[in-house]
């Protein structure tokens, strides 16, 4: 993609996110996002060929989709209250159709059947972008409305999406499936928390996002996108694999690492709020998507010295990008679990 086109779409991809996030009037809300999502498809489809055309048509056919609900209980809403505002009361069927919506722009299940589908499709870069700056704006319109939210459909889906999030990532062995999967694990722990902190949701997020980007730049800088070829990043970059596999199971939420300290707080605040079962369940079903990063790390490094490696050697060396600020953003992902306790007097 020419660079001057590639930067007038990603300026328009992010002015749209932010006008969903300044914005208290549903209709500029609507605007924000239809904004966002045609500036995004161009993105989606950098690599020319079938399958990115193909994940670009499920991605916009789904958001098209959204939005149109959106719209709809926007309308519905001002029959019913006549002002457009986003922080006044709606009315209840408004409430429910609103949440759907914004769920499915999310991807939490049972909405979330597009997401793994688009992120295996198109490229590790737009992957990025898809799995972190693409939640900003649902997120924000939901943390905005939260006091009016159906709250019992909110944290059924959240509840689902964590199961789906562990179950789905079960048999796969392609990466881009896997972390698509662990967004859609990650978005139901900050959607189960918004009824009762949002400021842990929030939380929640920026370590997700800080993860998220750490694990798709170091998989950009060894060019794997299945196991296979992460078991053959050993021959040339050990170093490179090894840091992929400590943030992996920081993501799983493995208790010495960055990844754990998200899931600590909100048990512990669903815990205040005498809610017991909810957390035990949520705790319970994260094991399934730490299994997988647990598998994952079992078959491309522990299977290695001093037992033989039997992934062919990859010859062709190819050259990456050095990162400047790789070793810190690995460093914040993995080891800013001590914080904790700052980030409680600051809350």
């Amino acid at each position: 993609m020419n660079p001057l086109i590639f930067s007038l779409v990603t300026a328009t991809m992010m002015s749209g996110t932010l006008m969903v996030m300044m914005s208290s009037h549903w209709f500029m809300v609507w605007v924000g996002f239809e904004i966002n999502m045609l500036a995004m498809i161009p993105l989606l489809t950098k690599q020319h060929n079938p399958r990115s055309t193909e994940a670009a048509t499920k991605y916009f056919l789904t958001q098209a989709t959204a939005s149109m609900i959106l719209m709809m209980a926007v309308i519905t809403n001002l029959l019913h209250t006549g002002h457009w505002s986003v922080t006044k009361t709606i009315d209840p069927a408004t409430s429910a159709m609103m949440t759907m919506a914004l769920t499915m722009k999310l991807g939490l299940a049972p909405f979330h059947f597009w997401l793994p589908e688009v992120a295996q499709g198109i490229p590790l870069s737009s992957g990025l972008i898809l799995l972190t700056w693409q939640k900003l704006a649902p997120l924000s319109v939901l943390y905005m409305t939260m006091p009016l939210m159906n709250t019992t459909l909110l944290t059924t889906m959240s509840l689902l999406s964590i199961a789906v999030g562990g179950w789905g990532g079960l048999n796969q062995t392609q990466l881009r499936k896997i972390m698509a999967y662990s967004s859609i694990a990650h978005m139901g722990w900050m959607t189960s928390v918004l009824t009762y902190n949002p400021t842990m949701t929030l939380l929640n997020l920026y370590i997700y996002i800080l993860m998220t980007l750490t694990t798709f730049m170091l998989l950009m800088q060894s060019s794997a996108t299945t196991t296979t070829l992460m078991s053959r990043t050993w021959n040339k970059a050990p170093l490179i694999t090894m840091m992929l596999l400590i943030t992996m199971l920081s993501l799983g939420g493995l208790p010495p690492l960055t990844g754990f300290l998200p899931k600590w707080l909100i048990i512990q605040e669903m815990v205040k709020n005498n809610s017991i079962i909810m957390p035990t369940l949520m705790a319970l079903l994260s094991l399934l998507s730490l299994y997988f990063y647990m598998r994952i790390a079992y078959t491309t490094s522990l299977t290695m010295f001093p037992t033989a490696n039997n992934m062919k050697i990859n010859w062709q060396l190819k050259p990456t990008k050095q990162t400047t600020c790789l070793p810190l953003m690995i460093i914040t992902s993995t080891l800013m679990l001590p914080m904790s306790p700052l980030m409680l007097i600051l809350e």
